[in-house]
């Protein structure tokens, strides 16, 4: 559906202010979102000489021409869920647990094959979060791990593993905001400027491996390794399911979803792998989601972990819990819609930038700020990117400003996972403790150190990639700073508890 552009000057700034303070205030991103989305259609309407009832027409012609430009996501993500309900009530991830607790038999092993489990659990940060809690907590118990180290681990490989992967939810959620500007290309463009996602699997695995720990998290465990006993979880009830029926379901999803994009895209036609996977990434995602589906139902049905119905049932209950996301995306992508399509913010910010010759080294550094602080205060990073991406775009269409347009999308994407990993209204938070039987309260107030340190390193280095535009000196400079800052740390700890 085509809308005519009308420039509005200063006014095309309101709607994306009014959703993002209305969010900042009312830590509810649903609502914040329609009225920045109504306010814009507003300003069109009025600015057009409409009326009240051409504003409310055309706000749902907005939404529905985005829910038919991004039918394919749409229908990735509800078979995505579908196979992450049917993986877990299979008993695959109990079977794994069981199969784990015969063969890890230190506190270092075990925390490193947590770690690892949520590295390769990374289609979605919510499966990811429950599924490695639900394995690892019993063996971690019985070596006297912490229910908040635990925890972390499980935060730490949620979403900072999902954004950095190219096939998972997060990686089709930002692909379709930046379809514009190259789509999923783009996103793959911003994985090595994803400092804070990139730094955060690498302070987990050099913690893990070491047992260098401070703070709260240090006396956490401590006080876990002076326990008695295996832990309150360490038997576990033998299911009817198999390490088989957890890993073939999710295999076969990520193989046929690469070998989807590129069959979509014309590799098997002589067309580049690198150009293939980037034509239609949905199209070939859902490719592989379904081919995950009709796995599921072979492994399944005939052994009779489930019933057809029971199989059914729960793919309904796995497109049922992606709904609420769902409306955070269509909400965003129409926002987004009204600003560059109908009101003329980009065009407004572009002219500005132009002509105010600010610093545009800093922008980087700036974004993963913002980012940080609305995701923190909104406990959603879907919702945050969602909002400020198609700002972001905007300015760097601006007149020499559009070697920055990948740096600052990845300070974006870092900033708002950021915020939403040590948000303690983040529903990967919520779901990171509730995964580990770890109160919440403890999960959050051990982890906002560890969080924190790396996102003050990333700060530093996007104030080095602004300027080089490259995020490999950035990148290396930073996982000195962090692994400097851990030593000193931990020694600092040393000192202060020296029998403890």
């Amino acid at each position: 559906m085509e809308f005519a552009m009308i420039e509005t000057g200063w006014l095309s700034l309101l709607p994306p202010i009014i959703a993002i303070a209305l969010a900042l205030l009312t830590k509810e991103v649903y609502s914040s979102l329609f009225i920045g989305l109504f306010s814009g259609m507003l300003i069109y309407t009025i600015a057009g000489g409409g009326t009240i009832v051409n504003t409310v027409a055309t706000t749902f012609d907005m939404m529905s021409s985005k829910i038919a430009d991004n039918a394919y996501m749409i229908i990735f993500l509800a078979l995505l869920w579908a196979v992450v309900v049917l993986v877990s009530k299979s008993g695959g991830s109990e079977a794994y647990g069981r199969w784990a607790q015969k063969r890890l038999k230190t506190r270092r092993s075990a925390s490193f094959a947590t770690s690892l489990l949520g590295v390769l659990i990374f289609i979605d940060d919510g499966f990811n979060c429950l599924t490695v809690g639900t394995v690892m907590r019993p063996i971690t118990d019985r070596l006297k791990i912490s229910r908040e180290k635990l925890a972390y681990i499980i935060d730490a490989t949620a979403a900072p593993v999902c954004i950095i992967a190219p096939v998972s939810s997060w990686a089709v959620a930002v692909a379709s905001e930046v379809s514009q500007t190259g789509g999923f290309n783009v996103f793959l463009s911003t994985i090595p400027y994803n400092l804070y996602a990139l730094l955060t699997i690498l302070m987990v695995v050099f913690v893990c491996l070491t047992g260098l720990d401070f703070g709260r998290m240090k006396q956490a465990e401590q006080a876990a390794a002076g326990k008695t006993g295996a832990g309150e979880s360490a038997a576990q009830e033998q299911g009817k399911g198999h390490v088989i029926d957890l890993v073939l379901p999710i295999l076969a999803l990520i193989v046929c979803a690469i070998l989807g994009m590129a069959w979509v895209g014309g590799f098997f036609r002589g067309v580049p792998f690198s150009e293939a996977i980037g034509e239609n990434p949905t199209a070939g995602l859902t490719l592989g989601a379904f081919a995950g589906l009709v796995t599921a139902f072979i492994l399944y049905i005939p052994r009779k972990l489930m019933t057809p119905k029971e199989f059914i049932g729960n793919i309904v209950s796995g497109i049922s819990n992606i709904v609420p996301p769902m409306l955070i995306l269509i909400l965003s992508w129409s926002l987004g819609g009204v600003c560059r399509q109908m009101i003329g913010t980009g065009v407004y910010i572009s002219s500005f930038v132009t002509q105010a010759h600010l610093p545009l080294g800093f922008l980087p550094f700036l974004i993963f700020v913002v980012a940080a602080l609305m995701s923190f205060s909104m406990g959603t990073s879907w919702g945050t990117f969602g909002m400020l991406i198609p700002i972001v775009t905007m300015i760097c269409a601006a007149d020499g400003a559009g070697a920055l347009l990948v740096p600052t999308l990845g300070a974006t994407l870092a900033g708002s996972v950021y915020g939403d990993h040590c948000s303690p209204i983040s529903d990967t938070t919520i779901l990171a403790s509730t995964g580990a039987a770890c109160e919440h309260i403890r999960h959050v107030e051990t982890q906002l150190p560890y969080a924190t340190l790396v996102a003050i390193v990333c700060a530093v280095g996007y104030l080095i990639a602004g300027f080089t535009l490259t995020p490999w000196i950035a990148l290396a400079v930073c996982v000195a700073l962090l692994l400097g800052a851990l030593v000193v740390l931990n020694r600092m700890d040393l000192k202060r508890r020296p029998n403890r």
